[in-house]
């Protein structure tokens, strides 16, 4: 018959057993917790590298057509992006490495991501849906006035023929959401500006504003309130 097991050393082992546990535990929290900035760091250096290759391979599809719609302009098309299901992937995850991109860029808007996407009539309709979905953010359209049913807040912008009006319906935004505004172009930065003039209207977070293509020399950034405004594409048209 074997001798009964002592309490006293069988507790003594399960402390010890157990405190060495713990300890290994907090020895793998712990490693786990420091390689933890590394691997964010190669995560945002992978997504930078990916978004510059991809930036290069969309100048790529853009085409020019000079002297359009008037002598001396340059005009840069950007509907291949959009003829191309391989370019119009690229585009789509170019938008969405770029909004990611805002937060391990600057502190300030470390919580850029949005809850909705605001598409300008007419061509943020174009890319504006399908960046939400990639975001998990909802889509609100801004039409020209009348084109929308029920009730709907008003802005007023300045265009090079005098004024026109940018609405959103009321309770497309709730308030405290936070919104990115996406258009293809800014040029004057008038329409942007009344789309962001609504957002506030409808009490939402205006977190910033993204395009594709800029026009440096019209200055339209300067409409903008100071927010952040990021241009996807770099061109010399």
């Amino acid at each position: 018959m074997s001798a009964p097991a002592d309490p006293v050393h069988t507790l003594a082992s399960t402390r010890q057993d157990t405190t060495h546990d713990n300890e290994n535990t907090a020895a793998t929290a712990s490693s786990a917790a420091q390689d933890a900035p590394g691997r964010q760091s190669a995560a945002t250096s992978a997504a930078a590298a990916e978004l510059a290759r991809t930036k290069i391979s969309l100048l790529g599809a853009l085409k020019t057509f000079p002297d359009f719609p008037i002598p001396g302009i340059n005009f840069i098309d950007i509907l291949p992006l959009f003829q191309d299901p391989v370019a119009h992937n690229a585009l789509l995850r170019a938008l969405e490495l770029q909004v990611l991109n805002f937060g391990a860029t600057s502190d300030a808007v470390a919580s850029l991501k949005p809850d909705v996407i605001v598409g300008l009539d007419a061509r943020g309709f174009l890319f504006g849906p399908a960046l939400a979905l990639r975001l998990n953010a909802g889509f609100v359209p801004v039409r020209k006035k009348g084109k929308m049913p029920g009730p709907c807040v008003t802005a007023a912008f300045e265009k090079e023929y005098g004024t026109d009006y940018f609405q959103i319906q009321e309770g497309a935004i709730k308030p405290g959401q936070k919104v990115l505004v996406v258009d293809d172009i800014i040029a004057t930065g008038g329409s942007a500006a009344a789309a962001g003039t609504l957002v506030k209207q409808l009490g939402g977070d205006l977190i910033g504003y993204l395009f594709i293509l800029e026009i440096p020399f019209l200055k339209g950034r300067e409409k903008l309130g100071g927010l952040p405004t990021v241009t996807l594409l770099e061109t010399d048209g």
